[in-house]
């Protein structure tokens, strides 16, 4: 979190938009108070759980890595 006087966010506000992170904000100030929240839009991108497709599949035929019938004349 970073915080910015008032009369210095109304100087550097695009480059202050422009450099906010997802999930980061910037605190506005005047007279040592905070009087805004500068706040990105853009969320983070979420985390993808690893392993949460596991017993899912039920069914594979004996010949699933077997070569295409379509491909055969690139495979000789």
């Amino acid at each position: 979190m970073t915080t910015v006087p008032i009369n210095e966010a109304q100087v550097r506000l695009v480059e202050l938009i422009h450099k906010l992170n997802p999930g980061e904000e910037v605190i506005i100030t005047e007279n040592n108070l905070p009087v805004a929240r500068l706040v990105s839009t853009v969320q983070p991108a979420a985390r993808r759980q690893l392993g949460t497709m596991r017993g899912t599949v039920l069914y594979m035929a004996a010949d699933f890595d077997g070569p295409l019938e379509d491909f055969k004349e690139y495979m000789q």
